[in-house]
């Protein structure tokens, strides 16, 4: 072992569902019977993806306000009884924002 070429050891910590999960992936990567290479494969040429969840958040919040006037609007005219020609138009005018604003939101992801 003294001639070993790799001498600096890396020890992770893990539950016994991540250890199943990396047990399968090695065997999809056709390394299932050497951790250290596919660790090592992993650790080097792997990547890591970090989604930006801000812009979906953000629709949601926005999405969340118009819903608010729309109920608003389903509010008064069950408290009336009647609803009115410009309450349905106040609601198609709503239903355009909330497409205009996940059109925008989605076209920006591109």
């Amino acid at each position: 072992m003294a001639d070993r070429k790799r001498k600096i050891p890396l020890i992770v910590y893990v539950t016994e569902n991540e250890r199943e999960t990396i047990q399968k992936k090695m065997e999809l990567a056709g390394s299932a019977n050497n951790y250290s290479a596919y660790a090592r494969k992993m650790l080097i040429d792997g990547y890591v993806i970090q989604i930006d969840h801000a812009p979906i958040k953000e629709l949601a919040r926005e999405i969340g306000g118009i819903g608010r006037n729309i109920n608003q609007i389903t509010a008064r005219a069950n408290a009336m009884g009647n609803l009115y020609a410009h309450d349905i138009q106040d609601i198609k005018e709503l239903m355009k924002e909330v497409w205009h604003t996940v059109r925008y939101t989605l076209l920006s992801q591109r």
